[in-house]
């Protein structure tokens, strides 16, 4: 579990990258969490843009997100969610101490 300074950390890298992926009308599915969960391992930190046609309320996307992939859900700001998880073979961001 991140703490509110990590989090505050992470929002802060976050804030220059541009969405990755897109949620859109089809919603969530395996091949989307694994090719997060891929892209995950690689970068650590990654914006995820939800379209306007999608059904699901932004925030279950991001729950089911989150879940797929073992990532930590940094924030949810407009239709952008920002996930993190620790790189196993990449580990490039060094989390301050809470």
């Amino acid at each position: 579990m991140l703490t509110g300074k990590q989090k505050r950390f992470l929002r802060s890298m976050a804030h220059s990258l541009n969405p990755i992926f897109q949620v859109g009308k089809g919603g969530v599915n395996n091949n989307m969490i694994k090719q997060i969960s891929e892209a995950l391992e690689a970068r650590e930190l990654m914006k995820i843009s939800i379209l306007q046609n999608c059904d699901e309320d932004k925030h279950t996307v991001a729950e089911q997100l989150a879940k797929g992939t073992r990532a930590e859900l940094v924030q949810i700001i407009g239709n952008i969610i920002v996930l993190y998880k620790q790189s196993r073979e990449n580990k490039q961001i060094v989390l301050p101490k809470s």
